[in-house]
């Protein structure tokens, strides 16, 4: 079943984009700011929080960039007319990293200064490696202006991500841990699974230990089952930490973690821009591939 799922994977790009769709509206709440609006408040009704993402990345002209962060302006409006529980989270090459890194600041830096004037806040996500250490430029330089507002992920895969952590602990910052999606080369980053795994348990101690906010991003039970031993053992303040999930990833999972009276955020994307997101969420867990190979043959 296992080389099945594989080989349904590696054919993605051969499949029709309908069928991929509607396997991939599982992992986003649809098209427009509505729909995300409509999943948080879902949540929210279960003790839920959410991040709210435009989707969209790796953008080549300003025009493109601008309309994004116009798109998540409207988004910081949406969260303080409607009092979510949530927050804008970016990716940076969508506002322009690509394209020059001072362009991208003032886009960023001009979410971040209207969340802050109505008492949000927001989270730039990490990209690929060639962005990593811009990504990780503008957060200091967002810092260094006076914005304390937003946060910062880190992958676990990055052989990096150690030094990255040490450097950053002066600033406190809170900080999303994830395993990493994007292929990279074996010299930057850890392959194995178990090597990931480790690594992201030394990540998880550094981060806690050193008085910082996490954000425990994974769907991986060993995972799991470490940070809430950890919890358990050192009594950690809920204040502190916080579990993170994708949509319409391992839901029972996700409310067993609510159950045990965790905070746990699943973060929410919408847009047009669905393609490229839900295929690295297949790539990532083949055994959704079985899914796509039912929907080739359904005409539901």
């Amino acid at each position: 079943m296992e080389l099945f799922n594989q080989i349904i994977v590696k054919a993605m790009p051969l499949i029709p984009k309908p069928i991929i769709r509607r396997v991939a509206m599982k992992y986003i709440a649809g098209y427009e700011l509505k729909d995300a609006i409509r999943v948080t408040q879902e949540f929210m009704t279960q003790g839920g929080w959410t991040t709210i993402d435009v989707l969209g990345e790796f953008v080549d002209n300003k025009k493109m960039a601008i309309a994004a962060t116009e798109e998540s302006s409207k988004v910081i409006d949406a969260i303080y007319k409607n009092k979510l529980i949530t927050y804008l989270s970016i990716k940076p090459t969508s506002q322009g990293l690509g394209i020059d890194f001072d362009f991208a600041y003032e886009n960023i830096k001009k979410l971040v200064a209207k969340a802050l004037s109505k008492g949000l806040w927001i989270r730039i996500d990490m990209e690929n490696s060639p962005y990593t250490d811009k990504t990780l430029d503008l957060y200091r330089k967002l810092r260094a202006d006076g914005f304390e507002n937003v946060g910062i992920v880190l992958q676990a895969y990055m052989r990096r991500s150690i030094d990255d952590v040490k450097s950053l602990v002066d600033l406190k910052p809170s900080i999303r841990l994830c395993k990493g999606i994007y292929r990279e080369a074996e010299s930057i980053a850890y392959q194995g699974k178990e090597e990931v795994r480790d690594n992201y348990k030394k990540l998880f101690n550094l981060i806690v230990e050193n008085d910082m906010y996490i954000g425990i991003a994974t769907h991986d039970e060993p995972l799991i089952n470490y940070a809430e031993e950890y919890i358990a053992k050192s009594n950690l303040a809920k204040e502190k930490y916080e579990f993170q999930m994708l949509l319409g990833v391992r839901e029972q999972k996700r409310d067993e973690l609510l159950g045990n009276g965790h905070h746990l955020r699943i973060y929410v994307p919408y847009g047009e821009d669905w393609y490229g997101y839900s295929t690295r969420r297949l790539k990532e867990n083949p055994n959704m591939a079985g899914h796509i190979f039912k929907a080739m043959f359904s005409s539901k």
